[in-house]
C-alpha cells in the first residue's frame, strides 16, 4: 500500500521529469492563449491537460509516448479552435459565450440574473469588493465570458460605447 517497488518509484521519477519537460515545451510553442482563462472552453482544456498529465505520471499502463501524443493533441486542438475563433465569428460564437448585463443604472436585471444563475448576494459581494457602498452608484455589472463579474461605475453615454458592444442586454435597455 505504501511502497510497491523501486522500479515503480524510478518509473514515476523519470516519467514525471520527461512529461513535465515535454508539457512545458508544448505550452511554450503553442503560445500564451493555451492556458488562458477566457471562457469555459479554455477552462476545460486546462483541466484536461492536468488530468492527462496526472494519468501519464501515475498510470503504469499509459506510456510516455501515449501521454505526449494526448497532450500534443489537446494543445493542438486548443490552438486550432482559438485560431479559427479569432478568424470566424461563427466559430467564436460556438466556443464562447457573450458577456451579460446584470445591473444597469443601479437596477438589478432579474431576468438576466435568473438566466445566468447569479443572485443578488453575489452582485453585492463584488460591489463590496470594489469598495462600492450602494448599487445606485453603479451603472453596470457585467457577467464576463470567464464567469467573473465586472463593475462599471459610469457609462459615458449609453450601452453603445465600444467596450459595451459585445454585452448582451435586454432589448428595452439600449
Amino acid at each position: 500500500m505504501f511502497f510497491d517497488s523501486w522500479d515503480s518509484i524510478l518509473r514515476t521519477l523519470v516519467i514525471t521529469i520527461l512529461a513535465y519537460v515535454v508539457l512545458i515545451f508544448l505550452l511554450r510553442i503553442s503560445g500564451k492563449r493555451t492556458l488562458s482563462k477566457m471562457n469555459a472552453f479554455d477552462f476545460i482544456v486546462t483541466i484536461a491537460l492536468g488530468s492527462t498529465l496526472a494519468t501519464v505520471l501515475l498510470n503504469k499502463s499509459v506510456s510516455l509516448a501515449d501521454g505526449v501524443l494526448a497532450l500534443s493533441l489537446l494543445i493542438g486542438l486548443q490552438f486550432l479552435i482559438t485560431f479559427f475563433s479569432v478568424r470566424s465569428k461563427r466559430v467564436s460564437k460556438l466556443v464562447k459565450s457573450i458577456p451579460t448585463l446584470l445591473v444597469y443604472k443601479g437596477d438589478l436585471l432579474q431576468d438576466a440574473m435568473r438566466k445566468e444563475r447569479v443572485n443578488a448576494d453575489e452582485i453585492y459581494a463584488i460591489l463590496r469588493e470594489k469598495g462600492i457602498s450602494s448599487i445606485q452608484d453603479v451603472d453596470a455589472v457585467i457577467l464576463e465570458t470567464d464567469g467573473s463579474l465586472n463593475v462599471i461605475k459610469c457609462i459615458e453615454k449609453n450601452l453603445k460605447s465600444d467596450v459595451m458592444q459585445p454585452v448582451k442586454a435586454p432589448p428595452d435597455i439600449q
